[in-house]
């Protein structure tokens, strides 16, 4: 659940508004005083010249708050610490029940009111859950956010909205748990999302599943009572500009026990209905491209199962047959991730994409080297690519750690009875879990995201928040809406 985004020519009266005021501002421009008294206009230039970034003052019918922009060296910075300023605002409009809150830009800084939006946005992002008693069940107070005039225009107010819904589908599909969200839910949550938003979704039965033999995605799913499903996503608008599509493929284990070769809990099993975070950031990142008619082709791809130590389940020692028809030997049943979307990308060798990049809670290793505040990023694209994507991360501040591919990690998954094992060594794991994933996705420009650390948070962290982050949507609607410039030169 997300405030509304709006545009408006002016603020109503009385309304409740927020001023992005100019580095250095100590005398309050026209557009931000109105008709302030004059002790209320010293109070806040008293405080500007104090350095306050954020001063609020109460009439007590409405709200005003100054926001001073950061003095930061480049625009991406200056951008994120205006989103950070809209989770620090979030707080006081809370405490005064705000509802509508219209921001107005008196800065240079073009996007940032948008940017103010999205963290303040971001920040009251709910997720609805199952609570029924009607005294914890509270709507949240801020409903409308409108920027006026021009802070922006409505066609990127709009823009935005779309993203953040792209990102709050994200984040309700990593919070719901696995009993509201199986294989068949999550496929069908899916699609009715492209239902709303203009993308096609077909979404792959146990049955073909089979006929394509997919053997990762069929080993993971054999101690489940419940069938797997491979979702196709599709974006193709009529003026789509790239000849050859982009393929995002997200990881779908919608809850992880690691098999038999099970998790320790607390604080590892029970965090893991959010190891389908990489599907539910492809879906989000299709929805928005959808809602805001983006002249790209674009297909994502995501395999779904949940992994259980029942019945037939697969064991340590296993050899599988990949859909690639490599042989794979199971070392540890919890390495599970990167079966699924081993198959995955090969099946996306069949569209002869332009580009591949696969998001994945993948590793702990890769939450180690990095900690949650960044993913990690490996593959074959070349450089250029790999800067756009970084360049992107920066945008956006999901930000990304390149790690290399050197030949070398080859032998980190030696089999010796298959093409290749599952795990590697004790070092460098989400290095050796990428090297595996690149002998799946030859013939193509690929790169691999281990969202592992940003997907899922246990505390409230910004406008981030606690839970399910969305983490990669923005990021891949802000890299692939680029690509848009290059396709166009």
């Amino acid at each position: 659940m997300l405030p509304q985004l709006a545009h408006a020519a002016t603020a109503s009266a009385h309304a409740t508004q927020v001023f992005l005021l100019p580095h250095g501002t100590t005398a309050l421009p026209t557009a931000a005083a109105g008709d302030l008294p004059e002790a209320a206009r010293a109070y806040i230039e008293t405080a500007l010249a104090d350095h306050q970034k954020l001063v609020h003052l109460n009439h007590f019918s409405h709200q005003h708050y100054y926001v001073v922009l950061a003095d930061k060296p480049t625009a991406d910075q200056r951008l994120e610490a205006l989103r950070r300023s809209g989770h620090q605002l979030h707080s006081l409009l809370k405490a005064e029940k705000v509802a509508e809150v219209f921001i107005q830009n008196l800065t240079d800084e073009p996007a940032g009111a948008l940017a103010m939006a999205e963290g303040l946005a971001l920040t009251a992002y709910q997720f609805e859950g199952y609570k029924t008693d009607e005294k914890s069940r509270k709507a949240p107070a801020l409903t409308t956010i409108t920027l006026v005039g021009d802070a922006a225009t409505a066609a990127e107010v709009s823009a935005l909205a779309h993203v953040l819904q792209g990102v709050a589908l994200a984040r309700d599909l990593v919070n719901a748990p696995v009993n509201k969200l199986n294989a068949e839910q999550f496929a069908e949550r899916m699609a009715a999302a492209g239902d709303e938003a203009g993308y096609t979704t077909d979404i792959l039965d146990l049955a073909r599943i089979e006929a394509l033999r997919m053997g990762g995605l069929l080993a993971v799913n054999l101690g489940s009572p419940e069938p797997p499903t491979f979702s196709i996503l599709e974006w193709k608008p009529a003026n789509a500009q790239n000849a050859k599509p982009y393929v995002l493929v997200g990881k779908g284990v919608v809850f992880d026990t690691g098999g038999l070769s099970l998790k320790p809990t607390p604080n590892s099993m029970d965090l893991m209905k959010c190891d389908m975070a990489g599907g539910a950031a492809v879906a989000g990142t299709l929805y928005a491209l959808a809602k805001n008619q983006v002249p790209l082709h674009v297909i994502g791809l995501v395999p779904a199962t949940d992994n259980r130590p029942g019945g037939l389940a697969f064991v340590p020692g296993d050899v599988i047959t990949m859909h690639s028809g490599l042989t794979v030997e199971v070392k540890n049943t919890d390495a599970e991730g990167r079966l699924l979307l081993a198959d995955a990308l090969s099946f996306a060798k069949k569209y002869d994409p332009e580009l591949v990049i696969d998001l994945a809670t993948l590793t702990g290793a890769a939450v180690r080297a990095i900690g949650t505040e960044g993913s990690a990023v490996l593959g074959t694209a070349g450089a250029p690519t790999v800067q756009q994507l970084h360049a992107a991360g920066h945008r956006t501040h999901e930000r990304l750690v390149e790690f290399p591919l050197w030949d070398e990690y080859a032998d980190h998954i030696k089999s010796d009875i298959a093409d290749l094992s599952n795990l590697g060594k004790g070092e460098a794991g989400h290095i050796s879990a990428a090297k595996f994933l690149e002998r799946f996705a030859e013939g193509y420009p690929w790169l691999h995201l281990d969202i592992a650390g940003p997907a899922f948070l246990t505390a409230p962290d910004n406008y981030r928040g606690k839970g399910g982050t969305g983490v990669g949507v923005r990021l891949l609607y802000e890299f692939l809406t680029k690509q848009l410039n290059t396709l166009n030169k």
